[in-house]
């Protein structure tokens, strides 16, 4: 604590900040994959799945849009602790005896999650724009990326406790065992975190949750299709593709999903290296269609592996990591760029409108994923994945360009 209390303010609040979004994505990744792998060792099929999570898609849907505006007008650290206290209650409604445990309650409890999940990213990414003076950007694109990667490492952490877990504790202790920490971790930001963090000092109006700018607009649009070919294939159709074609138990799945996670977020937190920072290069418009034209004939090659007479597993395991890697820097990209385009009074309005896009497009991949996949199998998810990309891609070509500069630090 002492050596805490030496940083600067900024720096604290950075770390307070990065260590409640921490916190958080260890008890949502853990949560996700708990609630797979349980409800499909009870015989749900992937649509049933997919359904499990609609509420907790369509909320942060919503969460986003308001929650913006609420950060605006309450302040940041209001917004990132109503998302701890949420999730906690969300944890809790989901340890009740197992015959209560039906799929409207669940989805009661995932939607509940979902709110909370979004207030808490909203909050933590908009807290990033009001902590770097504007002068620098490259700070601000490391600052933005470190949070980012190392969210997505422990997401992937989250992945393997969720199935861990599963396997030592059972459904009901490991989600009370979460909900545990989780509780103390809330109390403990409830008394540390900045008052009035992100507020606005103009009230905005509630017709505010709009952007009004277009290259918010165009990076929104262009996120909704790249988290959409993420999650129509990553989010149901994969862990169930896994655990029934390759016959792999709780432990090799949640172990091989957590681990691909991982990796995606250390290539996320090195994302400023791999796009030129060191060299004077921050990303624009052009990066994004570059880097996104790059991603997109990727899921498409994996579904024609599939279908030749190469290894399944190689093709598959192979061309996941490959995709997490180009999908780790897009994603990079995109975050530091939404933060870029804010403006700082009021920034979680912006923030909140891009990652609606985001929710957006994680629900109707989430959707696919469990009907696409019952339908017609993994590899038609991957070429909607393709098609997805594609479209992400040629959105961003209307992305606002600027000529390289050294980036300040």
């Amino acid at each position: 604590m002492h050596a805490l209390s030496r940083l600067a303010p900024e720096v604290r609040q950075y770390l307070l900040v990065t260590g409640n979004y921490w916190a958080f994505t260890l008890t949502d990744g853990a949560l996700r994959m708990l609630v797979v792998l349980h409800f499909h060792s009870l015989g749900y099929t992937p649509l049933q799945i997919a359904a499990l999570f609609l509420f907790y898609e369509i909320f942060g849907v919503v969460t986003n849009l308001v929650g913006g505006y609420l950060g605006a007008r309450l302040g940041l650290n209001r917004t990132m602790n109503i998302g701890l206290g949420l999730q906690v209650a969300a944890l809790l409604m989901l340890t009740v005896p197992a015959a209560w445990l039906t799929i409207p309650w669940v989805m009661g409890a995932q939607a509940l999650s979902g709110i909370a999940k979004d207030l808490n990213k909203m909050s933590a990414k908009s807290s990033i724009k009001l902590l770097v003076p504007d002068s620098q950007q490259g700070t601000l694109y490391k600052w933005v990326a470190i949070l980012t990667g190392s969210k997505n490492a422990l997401k992937g952490v989250g992945f393997f406790m969720g199935g861990a877990l599963l396997a030592l504790l059972g459904f009901t202790g490991a989600v009370l065992a979460m909900a545990a920490v989780l509780a103390l971790i809330w109390l403990a930001s409830l008394l540390l975190l900045k008052k009035d963090l992100g507020k606005a000092k103009a009230k905005p109006k509630f017709r505010d949750i709009l952007s009004k700018s277009r290259a918010i607009n165009i990076l929104s649009a262009a996120r909704l299709f790249l988290f959409g070919a993420r999650d129509v294939w990553f989010v149901v159709a994969l862990p169930v593709y896994l655990s029934s074609v390759f016959g792999w138990d709780f432990w090799m799945v949640g172990g091989f999903l957590a681990a691909w996670v991982i990796g995606y977020g250390m290539v996320q937190s090195f994302a400023p290296a791999i796009t030129g920072k060191a060299s004077g290069q921050l990303p624009d418009g052009r990066a994004a269609f570059a880097w996104a034209a790059a991603l997109a004939g990727l899921p498409a090659a994996i579904a024609l592996g599939l279908n030749s007479d190469l290894p399944a597993q190689w093709v598959l395991l192979g061309g996941l990591m490959v995709f997490g890697a180009l999908f780790a820097v897009n994603s990079s990209l995109h975050s530091y760029l939404i933060v870029s385009y804010a403006k700082e009074d009021g920034v979680s309005l912006d923030v909140g409108f891009y990652y609606m896009s985001n929710a957006l497009g994680r629900l109707i991949g989430t959707l696919l994923s469990g009907w696409v996949y019952q339908a017609y199998g993994l590899e038609a998810c991957l070429w909607v994945s393709s098609v997805f990309v594609l479209l992400a891609a040629l959105i961003s070509i209307g992305l606002p360009r600027h000529r390289a500069s050294s980036p300040t630090n």
